[in-house]
């Protein structure tokens, strides 16, 4: 059964992944950017919200900050650096009431500040959350799905799984193919079940 919607659904609200924010060239490692334009769209391309960010990641520092205005919140979290396995470095925010190191902060509907998912632990819940076995099976298979057809530029309806993306590491695809796998056999099992149940009801 898929459990209750008690929880506040932690996708709709604001969401700050700091590597996105570097591909998107609205922050610069090794510069000061800023104030600049962010926004936020929702799934039917419809604008959510809006605001400013500025960022201090200038010269070989290894800390830094991330300033960020979106209505009525004004936010300045500090940043770090740690080594990267294969050299170079990769930054970090520091939560603001964990201290911890994340990649991503997360504000939900209602919060007054941007915080890691630690923080709003029991009062959040990722959407998979609320869906029940067979509905998250499809909802992973669907998102890897996706994934690769953006990569590699594939056409969704014409795939049942899509080949390996060009630029792709074949480990990954791989690790990619193997859970879509797993999903499949869950699904397989629910229609076992199903059919099982018909059976003895007929």
């Amino acid at each position: 059964m898929p459990r209750p919607l008690k929880r506040v659904r932690l996708e709709s609200g604001l969401k700050l992944n700091l590597n996105r924010l570097a591909r998107q060239r609205l922050i610069r490692p090794g510069a000061c950017t800023g104030p600049i334009g962010i926004r936020w769209i929702d799934s039917d391309g419809e604008q959510i919200a809006s605001g400013l960010i500025t960022a201090e990641m200038s010269g070989d520092r290894h800390d830094g900050w991330f300033q960020i205005q979106v209505g009525q919140v004004h936010q300045r979290i500090n940043l770090i650096t740690q080594p990267r396995y294969f050299g170079g470095r990769q930054w970090y925010f520091v939560c603001p009431y964990t201290h911890r190191r994340a990649l991503v902060l997360w504000k939900p509907p209602g919060a007054q500040a941007f915080a890691s998912r630690q923080k709003w632990g029991r009062q959040v819940a990722y959407a998979s959350q609320f869906l029940g076995r067979d509905d998250r099976a499809h909802h992973g298979q669907a998102k890897i799905k996706s994934r690769l057809c953006s990569m590699g530029g594939f056409e969704p309806d014409e795939w049942d799984f899509p080949p390996k993306p060009k630029w792709m590491r074949w480990s990954t695809y791989h690790r990619a193919e193997e859970s879509f796998d797993r999903y499949e056999a869950v699904l397989n099992e629910g229609m076992f079940e199903l059919l099982k149940k018909l059976k003895i009801s007929l």
